[in-house]
């Protein structure tokens, strides 16, 4: 279904009628959500904002999976390269720039795209969510202790966190007992909003699934990508640049092993296996925050041409009885 021009780029952004209408693609990683969206965003006159948690930084390309400057320059994204790996870059200043990226589209008469795997990015930019404060001198002062005896002390300070974060996630336990000592409050507390699907936008979302099978398939091949591409080379050039703490954190899926493999480690063989586990791990956990929202309306991204030609529709129809509604 086409619309006539004047119809998809009629954003009404003025919000005392309501919230701009915004469109997100969502899904787990290796989906296929790249090439979609830039099928999909030019006939509706869209700009991608990426709800990637890894994309945000400059010189982590191939692993990444980061769009190439071709594909950029089909259609503009925001929201990659806007951080030195060597700085910590926190989802609340994620919010605050993607919103930005967000509003300066559609004050140029554009169409937003949000395109990710992501669920904390994602939700972080449409939903109303507060994000608590963090001081690096605190979190590195926990940080020293066991991560045995942070579990206990969790436990006893907030027994509903200690009860929903995996022990083995340490990271998470620690960012908790931070919250607890700079806020005096439990870290449940700020877990309120989260419930809650109440978007600031008036919001379209499209979400790619693929079978279990699929999707290992596709993990695979782009891992097989990676190494081909040169991750190895990148990686060693990230390390000459000092950044080795950056590409070992525990969410730096890729690099780490990139990393042990220059190290003597483990061999590109074993690399290649642990990022693929590591990655349908994380596949599983972006299902998981997606399959959880009700606003989101799924497709099968088996085949390419046809998932793209449904979510257009699905987006077209969506904007034009939004607006007929208004």
């Amino acid at each position: 279904m086409n619309l006539p021009a004047e119809r998809v780029g009629d954003l009404r952004t003025d919000r005392t009628a309501r919230p701009p209408i915004v469109l997100a693609l969502v899904g787990p990683t290796a989906a296929g959500k790249t090439e979609i969206s830039l099928e999909v965003a030019p006939g509706l006159r869209a700009e991608i904002v990426s709800l990637d948690s890894m994309q945000v930084y400059r010189g982590m390309e191939i692993g990444t999976a980061k769009p190439s400057a071709e594909e950029r320059s089909r259609v503009p994204h925001h929201m990659l390269d806007v951080a030195d790996p060597a700085r910590a870059y926190s989802v609340a200043a994620f919010q605050s720039a993607a919103r930005a990226a967000v509003e300066g589209i559609l004050a140029r008469g554009r169409r937003a795209l949000l395109v990710g795997g992501s669920g904390l990015y994602y939700r972080a930019v449409v939903d109303e969510l507060r994000f608590p404060p963090t001081d690096p001198r605190v979190r590195g002062e926990i940080e020293r202790e066991d991560p045995a005896d942070l579990l206990a002390r969790l436990r006893a300070r907030d027994p509903e966190a200690a009860e929903r974060i995996e022990p083995a996630n340490v990271r998470r336990v620690v960012r908790a007992l931070e919250v607890i000592e700079l806020t005096g409050r439990s870290f449940s507390e700020f877990r309120t909003t989260w419930d809650r699907y109440e978007s600031r936008y008036d919001l379209v979302v499209g979400g790619i699934y693929l079978s279990r099978e699929t999707l290992v398939r596709r993990i695979e091949a782009r891992v097989d990508a990676m190494i081909e591409r040169g991750l190895i080379d990148e990686a060693r050039a990230l390390l000459d640049r000092g950044l080795r703490g950056a590409l070992t954190a525990s969410r730096a899926i890729a690099y780490q092993e990139a990393v042990a493999h220059l190290d003597g480690a483990i061999t590109l063989e074993e690399v290649k296996e642990q990022i693929v586990r590591s990655t349908r791990r994380l596949a599983r956990r972006q299902m998981s925050w997606f399959r959880a929202d009700p606003r989101v309306r799924w497709f099968d991204g088996r085949q390419t041409e046809r998932a793209v030609s449904e979510i257009r529709a699905y987006y077209e129809w969506e904007i034009a009885r939004r607006n007929a509604g208004a």
